[in-house]
Order: structure tokens, then C-alpha cells, then sequence
């Protein structure tokens, strides 16, 4: 299995994704307003949770995934101070000092099910199996030979079953590609534009994540549209019908472009959009190889780094609140905002993202109550009014408030 870092073709164009918002049924236009009724997922059942798998991730509803991409071990304690707690892929691994590293940090991981992997499948730090990355892309034929097909569903999927033969007990992580958001991506070669690939090979895993990265994209289609980073996780929930796991890897670094390079400020929108459509892990993409290349990039940027750990902070803070169920039909809004609602202890938390970049200025409507006066703007130092079961409130473009709202 190939985990090396990932690089990313970026000349497709053609592709406009529509807003997308999770639990939403309609979506219509009013008054050059786009208005959202929040309703039912689809008919979803309860999502699915670690518990299923003896040895997975910890089943603990403070517990939220949040991880690096192929990273060194010796790095974990560094990591770990700034809230990751998984990783994702060894390189070249796992092997046994790989392993004994990250058990001495305390750091889980989810690693190829390789020779040695399967020799220490009584290794509690392994909580999960992965396939190569990006199947769904063209396939180098090696150097100089040009690209093949991607990788068949069908592979996949016998695979997957191999794997779970040989340890029933993890979940199998599968990353795709861009194309999971972008139909037009040249990088599937001669899949391109043939979305229906994704439910197939969606049959091949338990958790399903893909990458997207717009700021350091380089094609006009995608760069700067943080919208794709949503359109992949919702488009991931429908292609599984919400019975598997859904995560996403998040930007951090200027990756293949020395001239952007994503602001603090668009990592927390990427986050909070993967939220709030659904995604339940996240995965940074902490490497950049122009015009430098550095594996662990993040942690040579204080002013990334910082705002990386706040961030996470502030979600595992949530963690019991995010894995908690969401609330469906609920709100309405006006405006061009996605949002999700939950009921944790007493408190309703909405949390709700501008899909444009653009401003926007939304009013929120609740369907029954709450009886409170207030809604409070979480890490904000603010409060807005309720009146009459609704408020209304700013975004700047790509902005996210999270709100908790005490009975």
C-alpha cells in the first residue's frame, strides 16, 4: 500500500458545486436569498459509532478523532500538546519501533495491515486498518511510464474483506481523492467524470474520508472555494446512506503552492463546514513540499500551530456534544448558511457556517421555542437576542458561530 504524502493534481476546471446543508430537504430561492429548511437526514438511522469494533478508537463521547496525515512517531508528544490524537498512516510502516514510539507518546494510530501490523494486532495502540491512499485516482505505472486506471472498486472491496478475515475487531479507514468533490478531476484519468465509482467503492470500508485542499489549489474552479471541502462530506453521507463513518483530511500548510497558503481563520471554516455536514474525524495535512519540503510543517509555523490547537481545544470541549444525535426540522434560516442543531444537557447548541465567500446576514427561526432570551456566541464574548423564537445575526464570508442556547 502506498502511504506516501499526498500530492495533488490540480488542473481540472468545469465543476460549481451547489450549497450544500446538512439535515437539509429544500432549498429555494427567495427575495435573492437562498432559503434552507432543516428537516429529517434523508430518513437516516442513527449514525453508526466506534463501539461496533473491540479494538477501534475509544468509544468515550468526550472522544473526538482528530488526527495528522504520515508523520514521524518522534513527534507525537508535540502533536499531542496541540490536541491531535491519532495518526493516520506510517510511512513505510508500521514497524515495530514505529509502533513502540507512538505507544510510549500514547498515541493510537490506524496503519496498513501489513506483515508486522498483523504481528502486533494485540497492540491496543492500533485502533484501525487503512487501504492505499487515493485509490480512486490514476495509478503511476512508474517513473517515466506514465499513469494506468485508478484502483477498481472491486479491488477494493476484496481487499477490505481480506482485511476484516484477518482482524474483525478495527474498522478499515479508506481515503479517496478530490474527485470525490470535483467530478471533473483529471487526476481519475480515464475515470473521470464517472462519480458513480464512489458507492462502490464506498462498500470497501467502515470509515470513509477524502481530501480536497481550495486554498492552495491552483485551478480557478476550486481555489478559494471553501464550499468544496463541505460538497465531499455531504456528498460521502449520501453515497453511504449514513451507515459508515465520515472524516475529512483539512489544509494547514502551502502543500505544492509557494504562493498560498491557507489563513487561520479558512482552517476553522473548512473545519466547522466538515462539522457540520457531517463529518465525524478530521485529518490535517501537515507537510508542504514547495517551495521547501517539510514533513511536519505545522509545527514549524507558531502562528498556524497556535490557531490549529485552539481550534481543537474547542472541539474536544464539544466532543460530547457533537457525537450526541442532531436534531432534525428544527430551524429555518435565511441566508446562505448551513447548520446543524443539537441537544446536549439542558442546552441547545446550534452551529451554523456561510457556504460564500461573501457576507451574509441570516435569521435563524425556531420551529418550537427555546424559552431563553439569549443565544450565547461560544468563544465570542457575545450574546444576540431571541425574540418571537428566532435571531438574527452577521457572518462574515465563510464565517462559523457556534451558539448555545441554555432552556
Amino acid at each position: 500500500m502506498d502511504e506516501s504524502p499526498k500530492r495533488q493534481a490540480v488542473t481540472v476546471k468545469d465543476v460549481q458545486p451547489p450549497i450544500v446543508c446538512r439535515n437539509m430537504i429544500a432549498a429555494k430561492k427567495f427575495c435573492g436569498s437562498v432559503i434552507l429548511f432543516i428537516g429529517p437526514w434523508l430518513g437516516f438511522s442513527a449514525e453508526p459509532s466506534f463501539s461496533q469494533w473491540k479494538n477501534g478508537p475509544p468509544t468515550d463521547p468526550n472522544y473526538f478523532p482528530i488526527a495528522v496525515w504520515v508523520q514521524d512517531p518522534k513527534n507525537a508528544e508535540r502533536y499531542k500538546a496541540a490536541g491531535i490524537n491519532l495518526y493516520v498512516a506510517l510511512w513505510r510502516g508500521p514497524t515495530t519501533n514505529q509502533l513502540a514510539a507512538l505507544a510510549k507518546a500514547g498515541m493510537p494510530v490506524i496503519c496498513s495491515q501489513n506483515a508486522r501490523g498483523l504481528e502486533h494486532k494485540d497492540n491496543p495502540i492500533i485502533v484501525g486498518w487503512m487501504h492505499g491512499d487515493e485509490p480512486d485516482n490514476a495509478q503511476s505505472l512508474g517513473r517515466g511510464k506514465g499513469y494506468g486506471p485508478p484502483i477498481s472498486p472491486e479491488t477494493i472491496v476484496r481487499n477490505y474483506e481480506k482485511m476484516r478475515a484477518a482482524d474483525p475487531t478495527r474498522p478499515v479507514f479508506l481515503n479517496l481523492g478530490q474527485g470525490v468533490a470535483w467530478d471533473n478531476y483529471i487526476g481519475r484519468g480515464v475515470r473521470r467524470n464517472h462519480p458513480e465509482d464512489y458507492p462502490e467503492y464506498l462498500k470497501g470500508c467502515d470509515i470513509a474520508s477524502f481530501d480536497i485542499y481550495p486554498v492552495v489549489h491552483d485551478n480557478p474552479e476550486v481555489a478559494g472555494k471553501l464550499e468544496f471541502v463541505a460538497k465531499g462530506v455531504e456528498r460521502l453521507r449520501q453515497w453511504t446512506r449514513g451507515e459508515k463513518l465520515i472524516w475529512n483530511c483539512i489544509e494547514c500548510t502551502r502543500i505544492d503552492n509557494p504562493d498560498k497558503k491557507a489563513t487561520p481563520k479558512q482552517v476553522r471554516s473548512e473545519v466547522w463546514m466538515s462539522l457540520i455536514h457531517g463529518s465525524r474525524g478530521l485529518i490535517y495535512f501537515v507537510h508542504q513540499f514547495k517551495p521547501t519540503q517539510r514533513e511536519a510543517a505545522l509545527l514549524d509555523d507558531p502562528e498556524m500551530l497556535g490557531a490549529i490547537s485552539a481550534i481543537n481545544r474547542q472541539i474536544h470541549a464539544l466532543a460530547p456534544v457533537l457525537n450526541s444525535p442532531s436534531v432534525s426540522d428544527a430551524i429555518k434560516v435565511e441566508a446562505p448558511i448551513a447548520s446543524m442543531v443539537k441537544r446536549h444537557k439542558g442546552a441547545t447548541y446550534l452551529f451554523a457556517v456561510c457556504m460564500r465567500n461573501e457576507s451574509a446576514r441570516a435569521t435563524f427561526k425556531f420551529r418550537a421555542g427555546p424559552n431563553a432570551a439569549v443565544a450565547e456566541v461560544l468563544e465570542e464574548s457575545r450574546k444576540v437576542p431571541i425574540q418571537n423564537a428566532e435571531f438574527t445575526d452577521s457572518f462574515a464570508p465563510y464565517e462559523a458561530h457556534l451558539y448555545r442556547i441554555a432552556d
